[in-house]
């Protein structure tokens, strides 16, 4: 799976502003905000992003769910 790509932030007064390609993905608002700008400083800010908008499962979702091991 490639690495996620095209998520980038700006600060709003106290929010954050997480965009994808230049669309608003999601607002982060007080803590959830605070400890994002702390993560994004020791680790991935592409994954990190586009793990808390929820785009990052692509492709294969479909086929595991069909596997037998994931039958129920």
């Amino acid at each position: 799976m490639p690495a996620p790509s095209g998520f980038d932030y700006v600060m709003r007064g106290d929010d954050v502003v997480i965009r994808h390609h230049g669309v608003t993905a999601t607002v982060l608002r007080g803590a959830r905000a605070t400890d994002f700008l702390a993560e994004v400083e020791n680790g991935d800010a592409q994954l990190l992003m586009a793990r808390l908008t929820g785009n990052y499962r692509r492709g294969n979702e479909r086929t595991a769910r069909q596997h037998p091991r994931n039958a129920r």
